[in-house]
């Protein structure tokens, strides 16, 4: 699985001109999901974005978590991010789950998030999808479980 995540000011999803997700300070996380991914990697990978420490402490220093700053949370899935793109021009999406699976633990993802209860907002799965957003830093991490 996954994740690359974004330190945000602020970011919403728009689908068919609509709000779906919008958080202000937190974490944008674009998420794919891989064939051999399972509830294991996806229970790991949320523990690692909530846990990271990307945020600044009082010395300016990246040692604070989303969970330390109780930020936002914005998941949205992309199955682009799993991509073959090592040769060619055009990139080979097998390494990517079939959707059925795909949704599936995008579905799962999110229902962890809630169940330790943290506010979820997210993108929908399959939509065609406008994301906003305003990377503080700029300060972007791609985490693999």
């Amino acid at each position: 699985m996954i994740g690359l995540i974004q330190r945000v000011l602020e970011a919403k999803v728009v689908v068919a001109g609509h709000t779906v997700g919008q958080i202000q300070t937190g974490i944008l996380l674009l998420l794919g999901v891989e064939r051999a991914d399972t509830e294991t990697q996806a229970k790991r990978l949320l523990e690692r974005v909530l846990n990271y420490r990307i945020f600044e402490d009082n010395e300016g220093r990246m040692n604070r978590s989303l969970l330390d700053i109780q930020g936002g949370l914005l998941v949205v899935p992309q199955f682009t991010l799993p991509a073959d793109t090592q040769k060619g021009n055009r990139p080979s999406f097998t390494p990517a789950a079939p959707p059925e699976q795909g949704k599936q633990l995008f579905d799962y993802f999110c229902t962890q998030i809630q169940t330790q209860g943290h506010e979820l907002q997210s993108g929908v799965f399959g939509a065609d999808m406008k994301v906003h957003l305003i990377n503080n830093g700029p300060v972007t991490f791609w985490l693999k479980t």
